[in-house]
């Protein structure tokens, strides 16, 4: 029905306004077809081609599903249910588990999960028991290794001890078992494993920011045998088939355009295999065969991609398939272990993409699945994508592509140019691009341009867009605006800019720098302000710190920060014109909201046209469906308001209640800008007046609608010369007790019970050690500190409360497992009590408001913000 529905839809809005009269003959295709769930996507054989796996909607969300091989699609059965877009997925070599990783609401922090298929669902969820094998919070877990010889095992890098820097481990899926093989206090970034996985190398970021490869010589010991600088690169793509040799991408030196060598990590020996054969663009990459261990092709990228064929039955099998799909692009999907069955995958630029299983052995070929068959209904409707290239304002050849819609002559049309994001390194491809076609289905020409830093051209075209930021990278993208007006292709006074994440930047700079050129702008996730955006980045980018400093300019030399300033859109915000369409993720751990919040503050404080779309749960781009089609119904019905073009005015109530749940009232965005907080050396000493008594608590916890309630008893006893202070808490999410112990009014211990887990926390003057699981973690810190546990209040309390009065501090957060610093500031004082307030200085929502009773010494309410349980309230009230 939804099938019927939607076809209707796309051949039967003819009513809406037309771009263009030529244009009528052609629908609006529902957005839905574009950014709907697909049907099925991410089709996997199992090693032993028994099962296919594959993503499909599950209670609204991509999901993965499982079926046997000679089984109809409609037989499969959901392994997943998660609540959010997963960030990939792979069998275990040995089949007998499918692993998967995914966030939090977009923040990035990956956990790697594990499902049986073989496993009964679960009554309750309909699927069966997934198992998080890295159950920890604020950590973003990296796969570097999936054992063949050892289908159970994973060697992996976590960040829990340092959010900086990934230690070593070696995971058992079966179990969920880590062993540490190294502690990473060496600025390592990867590991890589020869043929037999045995760790050989390691990569390393230099304190300069250069990039280092290390032969791994046993036990630890680490010998440097290749180094390249910030204006360089590379990586070791593979072993030969002795493990004697690396396969090295190296554009060190003298190089432009990337190229492939072998080299002898004992000698140091490097020996050129292969650089493009047309010398006009990098090494784009190779494959090999896992059994034979041989080199089956390399391939370059220019306009399209080319393969160089090093095996002939390979070849020979490929021109095979060219034949029977003349004119598409051939993509291997997956394989079995002995590559004689495979999912291919075929596709062009304006046409919905199939997936054919391919027996080598019988030349079989069988249809599995079209991820979009709405698409593939109105496919004849959908623009091609022509490769083009203009010159900028220095004269470098600029690479791109120009898609027009279909049935319009290629002349005076409303012009929008789609910038990718990265910006060193990503580029735009030939292809099918969802973006390019809705735009161009709506009745606007579509630039893609690959400006300056974009990847893939050489290593000067590369760092050409060093410290370039708002100047040449963007006349790149002017220049290109200017040619196709120049030509007659674009309508001088219909022209849009519009991207995410850099593309976002471009888009505010376009706006801010050049205001005559463009009549809008639709920015998504793009920084505004250089300097929050390199302040703020994730800790686990700090190897990649010095190469944001190339690119953008150091922000700790004047020299930097001159340049920092001119590139940053918000310091020329005041030149800004033209309307403003701003699309936001409140979890996007690159781009913070900040980034968002601050244009838009200033962009309404001068009266200027912005609009702000702002997902609570996503992050770096939105993920989910509904989000995404919400996000496209402002986008066309603001690009339809500025350049006169189409746009479907209907969608599903969900998409219509997103939209308006997302879509925020400019009027009320507040920005806080985050101050950096001293912390002192050490607070007051506090008075040693506690006295040995019972008290007991009433707790409500507001979460998501919820209302749960609890009671609690606190203990306060002296034993020698500590207080023990113990609450106990009981619910109906079960018992719970939270004990700790004071000496001289500083906390020594905590001891938290819940569960049959006992987390143990000791204090001493400059580190806090976190005992859990069997394991100990250190967290050095130099300041006051305070618990956030029991007697928070009590220690608060002591301190010399006044009018006014302000300090900081720092508590350990035992559900993230981080050091927070705390800022206290005395609100008010009324009836007696001190109404103080205690804000996390990195998470302004994360806030504790304290009613002190001055003369008891002790708080009688205290209200907690709670982010880290879906801003959950809780409140706590002496009986």
């Amino acid at each position: 029905m939804k099938k019927q529905i939607l076809l209707m839809l796309t051949l039967f809005t003819l009513l809406i306004p037309k771009v263009n009269a030529q244009q009528n003959d052609i629908p609006i295709i529902d957005r839905d077809i574009f950014f709907g769930n697909p049907e099925i996507s991410g089709g996997q054989l199992s090693p032993d081609g028994q099962w296919i796996s594959f993503l499909k909607e599950y209670n609204g969300i991509m999901n993965i599903w499982v079926k046997k091989f000679d089984q109809p699609f409609d037989a499969a059965k959901p392994l997943t249910n998660n609540e959010r877009p997963l960030g990939g997925y792979s069998w275990t070599y040995d089949g007998s588990k499918i692993l998967f990783v995914k966030d939090n609401k977009g923040d990035e922090n990956y956990n790697i999960y594990a499902v049986n298929p073989n496993d009964e669902a679960d009554a309750a969820t309909g699927v069966p028991n997934s198992k998080n094998l890295t159950p920890m919070k604020d950590v973003t877990v990296q796969i570097y290794q999936a054992s063949r010889k050892n289908p159970n095992e994973l060697m992996v890098g976590i960040n829990d001890r340092d959010k900086a820097w990934h230690d070593l481990y070696k995971l058992d899926i079966s179990t969920g078992k880590l062993d540490l093989l190294y502690e990473n206090n060496n600025r390592i970034t990867s590991w890589n494993f020869d043929w037999d996985e045995n760790p050989r190398l390691a990569y390393r970021t230099n304190e300069a920011g250069h990039s280092e490869i290390h032969r791994i010589d046993g036990d630890n010991k680490f010998t440097k045998i290749y180094e390249t600088n910030l204006q360089e690169s590379a990586y070791v793509a593979g072993w030969n088939k002795d493990n004697t040799k690396m396969y090295l991408v190296s554009n060190k030196g003298d190089v432009n355009f990337s190229t492939l060598y072998t080299m002898d990590p004992l000698t140091k020996n490097i020996e050129k295999m292969e650089s493009d054969p047309k010398n006009k663009v990098d090494f784009g990459g190779m494959f090999v065969d896992d059994n034979t261990r041989e080199i089956i092709y390399t391939s370059y990228t220019y306009d399209k991609r080319e393969r160089v064929w090093k095996d002939k039955k390979w070849e020979k099998m490929f021109k095979f398939l060219e034949k029977k799909f003349k004119g598409k692009e051939i993509g291997f999907a997956s394989f079995t272990k002995d590559y004689k069955q495979m999912l291919i995958s075929i596709s062009s630029d304006n046409s919905a993409s199939d997936t054919y299983y391919f027996n080598w052995d019988t030349k079989e070929l069988i249809h599995q699945y079209t991820p979009r068959p709405l698409l593939k209904e109105v496919e004849q409707h959908l623009a091609k994508m022509e490769p083009v290239s203009y010159k900028s304002s220095d004269g470098l050849e600029i690479p791109g592509y120009l898609t027009v819609p279909v049935g319009v002559a290629k002349k005076n049309l409303p012009l929008v140019v789609l910038v990718h994001g990265g910006p060193k390194g990503p580029r735009d491809y030939w292809g099918y691009n969802p973006y390019a076609q809705i735009l161009a289905n709506r009745g606007y020409a579509v630039l893609q341009p690959n400006f300056r830093a974009s990847g893939g051209y050489g290593k000067a075209f590369l760092n050409a867009g060093d410290r370039e930021w708002g100047k040449k990278m963007q006349d790149d993208i002017t220049w290109g605006v200017k040619h196709f007006i120049a030509n007659g292709v674009a309508d001088k006074d219909r022209v849009a800019i519009m991207g995410g994440s850099y593309g976002g930047y471009a888009t505010l700079a376009g706006l801010a720098f050049t205001p005559d050129v463009y009549t809008c702008g639709v920015d998504i996730v793009g920084p505004s302000n250089l300097f929050t955006l390199l302040e703020s980045i994730p800790a686990y980018w700090e190897s990649f710190r010095k190469s944001l400093y190339e690119m953008t300019g150091d922000p700790e030399t004047e020299e930097g920060k001159k340049l920092i300033t001119e590139a940053s859109p918000l310091f020329s915000a005041d030149k800004i014109t033209k309307p403003l369409l701003i699309i936001q993720g409140a979890n996007d751990p690159r781009v913070k909201q900040a980034e968002s919040d601050q244009i838009v503050v200033s962009m309404r404080d001068s009266g200027k046209d912005v609009e702000y779309i702002l997902a609570d749960d996503e992050g770096h781009g939105f993920r989910k469906p509904n989000n995404n089609m919400a996000m496209w119904m402002s986008i066309e019905k603001f690009l339809a308001k500025h350049l006169g073009g189409r746009y479907q005015k209907d969608g599903s109530e969900e998409v219509i209640k997103r939209l308006g749940e997302i879509t925020q009232d400019v009027s009320k965005v507040v920005y806080n800008k985050t101050e950096k907080v001293e912390v002192p050396s050490a607070l007051p000493v506090l008075s040693d007046d506690l006295k040995a008594s019972t008290i007991q608590y009433d707790v409500m916890v507001e979460v998501q609608g919820q209302n749960i309630p609890m009671e609690l008893t606190r203990e306060i006893k002296k034993e020698g010369k500590q207080w023990i202070i113990k609450d106990a808490s009981t619910s109906a999410m079960g018992d719970s007790e939270d004990v700790l112990y004071l000496e001289d009014m500083k906390p020594v211990k905590r001891v938290m019970m819940q569960g049959g887990q006992t987390i143990e926390i000791n204090y001493s003057e400059n580190s806090i050690a976190l005992t859990m699981m069997g394991k100990t973690k250190d967290l050095p810190f130099e300041g006051a500190y305070l618990t956030n546990g029991p007697g928070y209040d009590f220690l608060v309390a002591r301190l010399p409360l006044a009018e006014g009065y302000k300090t900081s501090f720092y508590t350990f957060d035992a559900m993230t497992q981080k050091l927070n610093i705390m800022k206290l500031v005395v609100l008010s004082k009324e009836n007696k009590q001190w109404k103080v307030a205690i804000s996390n200085a990195e998470n302004e929502k994360e806030v504790t408001t304290m009613l002190i009773d001055v003369d008891k010494k002790v708080a009688s309410q205290m209200e907690q913000v709670v982010p880290a349980m879906g801003n959950a309230k809780v409140t706590t009230k002496i009986k």
